[in-house]
């Protein structure tokens, strides 16, 4: 091993900042000694591995070639086999660096070396690659790579990106792509909104309802909320348990963790259009929600008995055994009260539980999902509200509201992901005035840009319990793939500086550079984005 590792990797001796066109911009790296000085790669070329823990991440590059170069490089595991061929060289060295998701890219004019002390740290490696090759069409004889030196790695360790299923539906295959647009970034959290008051989105064995009923609303709104009127369409649609699997695997040969979120105790009005007796209600007639907001005139919310908290257990088991993640999302926003307030069942509940009042009552909730959570070895995400009448011992949050709960819960010792609406949700607009319907705030690319997911507000000891932070893209306003990307990209590349690049090393005149070529390569991989930021 450690003969192998003389051979291919390197010694940086000096750095400067200099990000060049890579997003996001690398912690440290050193441009070649010429502009001139190239590596060229061509169909006599192989990518060598020297474990077969870097198949994956070899395999990911040789099709990346091949797809968008027409150039297939060989994968090989031995020396031998290399001959006098160049190669492009992917090396695992669990002593290498302290830090598993650190490597280092070394182009040289004979050859690319790549080292890291884990899988997912070359497979960062390659995405970094990937930014090096040509970003517009070329000849395909050859691909000219400029010699440069980086070692790199991620200032947070969750660094997320949503996507709501619910309100519009996306298929297996765009889930896919979206999946591939995280990895590109070096993101390594999805967060998987399944459930809603719009729609149940995965199947559910135990309780086909779910899938029946659930997942199918008879019309959807039209025009901004509260709308002008109803398409009166059927819509819907549902991911089976087997195409959960394949996309797990999928995301996870991209080192990228999928946190499935199961909505409770509000946004529930499809579960309750099926199954009525786990409401407040239960004698009044549900449908699956056509239009959008909080309901206080639909009842969305679940009643807290023992019947409803069985169905919710046989529920996230299915889910848990689905999902490898340690951690389940279970919602916990925008619970509107006025259910309880006017449930004789749930005033009773809250008497008999010593509880202050309903948000007393939303915190026993939680409580009780996640002592079941844990028991299953796994963790709950919630929504900020979670903390509303006390915080569950053990539970991740997720600031949405302004950063105030984030504070709350960092000061409380608990993990926290930074989303905050009027800085992190993509479904907002990116101009004052747009060119396609969107929820009617303004979120434009600085502001992603200039984000800061640490609040100056924490102590030192505190900021250690920032764990990162995501973007949330919301479907209310994005009924396709094409629109879902426009509203993604490139506030996808700005998320991905401020949660992957040193914060004293972000730029936004150089990262506004460097999209340029970035766009390019969007072009290449036949990407829909806002063109309005080209050249500006």
């Amino acid at each position: 091993m450690r003969i192998i590792l003389c051979l291919f990797l390197f010694i940086i001796l000096t750095f400067k900042l200099n990000a060049q066109d890579i997003i996001p911009a690398p912690v440290e790296m050193n441009p070649g000694s010429s502009p001139n000085e190239k590596f060229s790669i061509n169909k006599n070329m192989v990518i060598f591995i020297n474990t077969i823990e870097a198949k994956p991440s070899a395999q990911f590059l040789s099709d990346y070639i091949y797809k968008y170069y027409n150039l297939r490089l060989p994968i090989v595991t031995e020396l031998m086999k290399i001959g006098p061929r160049r190669s492009i060289n992917l090396i695992i060295d669990r002593e290498l660096y302290p830090n598993p998701d650190k490597y280092s890219v070394s182009v040289l004019s004979t050859t690319i070396n790549a080292g890291s002390p884990s899988p997912q740290g070359i497979f960062y490696a390659v995405q970094t690659i990937i930014q090096l090759l040509p970003s517009s069409p070329v000849n395909t004889e050859k691909l000219d790579v400029s010699t440069v030196e980086i070692i790199d790695y991620p200032r947070f360790a969750y660094r997320g990106m949503h996507l709501d299923v619910s309100r519009h539906f996306f298929d297996v295959n765009f889930v896919k792509k979206y999946i591939d647009y995280l990895a590109l970034h070096k993101l390594n959290y999805f967060h998987w909104h399944l459930t809603d008051d719009h729609g149940w989105r995965i199947e559910i064995k135990k309780h086909p309802k779910l899938t029946e009923i659930s997942a199918w609303r008879n019309g959807t709104i039209i025009g901004l909320y509260p709308g002008t009127g109803n398409d009166k369409i059927r819509y819907g649609g549902y991911y089976t348990q087997e195409e959960v699997k394949e996309v797990i695997k999928y995301a996870a040969d991209r080192y990228i963790t999928i946190v499935p979120e199961i909505e409770m105790p509000g946004h529930s009005m499809a579960v309750l259009a099926a199954y009525p007796e786990f409401g407040t209600t239960p004698r009044t007639p549900t449908q699956v929600a056509q239009t959008w907001g909080i309901f206080n005139k639909f009842n969305n919310v679940l009643q807290p008995t023992e019947k409803t908290f069985a169905f919710l257990e046989e529920v996230l088991t299915e889910v848990m055994e689905l999902f490898p993640s340690p951690y389940i999302h279970i919602g916990g926003d925008e619970c509107s009260k006025i259910w309880w307030k006017q449930s004789a069942f749930a005033q009773k509940l809250i008497k008999e539980k010593g509880l202050k009042n309903e948000n007393g009552l939303q915190s026993y909730f939680i409580h009780r999902m996640e002592k079941f959570v844990n028991s299953k070895g796994k963790t709950i995400i919630g929504w900020d509200e979670i903390l509303d009448g006390g915080l569950a011992p053990n539970a991740i949050v997720m600031s949405w509201r302004g950063e105030k709960g984030g504070i709350a819960a960092a000061k409380q010792q608990h993990k926290v992901i930074m989303t905050p609406e009027n800085s992190m949700y993509f479904n907002h607009a990116q101009f004052m005035k747009d060119d396609s319907l969107t929820a009617a705030r303004f979120l434009p690319l600085k502001t992603v840009y200039d984000y800061e997911p640490v609040p100056a507000e924490l102590t030192t000891k505190e900021a250690e319990y920032i764990w990162g932070a995501q973007g949330n893209l919301w479907s209310e306003y994005i009924a396709n793939p094409a629109k879902a990307e426009y509203m993604l990209f490139p506030r996808l590349d700005a998320l991905s500086e401020v949660l992957w690049s040193p914060k004293n090393k972000r730029n936004y005149v150089d990262f506004k550079k460097r999209l340029n070529t970035q766009f390019k390569r969007y072009n290449l991989l036949k990407i829909n984005y806002s063109k309005r930021y080209v050249n500006k």
